[in-house]
């Protein structure tokens, strides 16, 4: 249990629920959305209170669609089916649990705009290795562990996502580049500039995909940011 505001993925709670209860009565995804919110706020908050978290889900829109020129964003997911309870549930988590839902942007940019405003205190709920790049508190809601990710380990997160990209969304990253060799490429690098120059040297130069790659993965942390490499390094042509 953590001292700070808890910020919850609303996406992931649904999801699980829905799931779960996809050969069930609709009665039945509801109650399946009260258990799993009252274990993460048992888990997270000392008192429960609506003043201590804040869900959010994932709504219309999203600015990376128009970004993602190498592959489609999220392009491997078009032939999923998703589970028939999942509207019921999002309507029953904003209703039940005033979570909010974001528009243009995906749920994660608005819990992590909210953890960067509130600060390192915060506690981010979910199983996403994406928030790994905002230095807060998390909690994984499978292992049900926390994780307290500091300035430098989130920096280092998100540069290794920039080589290995992400499977998951259809963002590629860098030519033939697997974690083990992200450790290795990145072994020296202290500051943001240090992980930019080898960030592009894995890119081949390729500053477009690089930018590219690093504007799908970054969680914004202010409404209407774009992800910009550091300004005072000389990239390679």
């Amino acid at each position: 249990m953590i001292d700070g505001k808890v910020l919850i993925d609303g996406d992931i709670v649904a999801y699980r629920a829905a799931h779960v209860t996809e050969k069930d009565f609709p009665e039945d995804a509801k109650s399946k959305v009260d258990e799993l919110m009252g274990d993460i706020l048992d888990k997270t908050t000392l008192f429960s209170l609506p003043d201590e978290y804040t869900v959010y889900l994932t709504g219309k829109g999203n600015f990376r669609y128009s970004i993602a020129t190498k592959k489609v964003y999220k392009g491997n997911r078009v032939a999923a089916v998703k589970p028939r309870y999942l509207p019921l549930i999002r309507d029953y988590l904003t209703v039940n649990y005033n979570a909010i839902t974001s528009e243009g942007e995906e749920a994660d940019d608005l819990i992590a705009i909210e953890a960067t405003k509130l600060g390192p205190s915060t506690t981010i709920a979910s199983t996403d290795k994406d928030f790994m790049q905002i230095p807060c508190h998390h909690y994984n809601l499978t292992k049900e562990t926390f994780t307290k990710v500091s300035k430098e380990e989130a920096v280092r997160s998100f540069y290794t996502q920039l080589l290995t990209g992400d499977k998951v969304d259809n963002i590629g990253g860098a030519p033939g580049i697997g974690p083990k060799k992200a450790v290795q490429i990145y072994k020296d690098c202290k500051t943001e500039e240090d992980f930019w120059k080898a960030a592009l040297e894995a890119y081949k130069g390729d500053r477009d995909h690089a930018i590219e790659c690093g504007r799908l993965l970054w969680l914004r942390r202010k409404e209407g940011e774009l992800w910009q490499p550091p300004v005072n390094v000389e990239d390679m042509q």
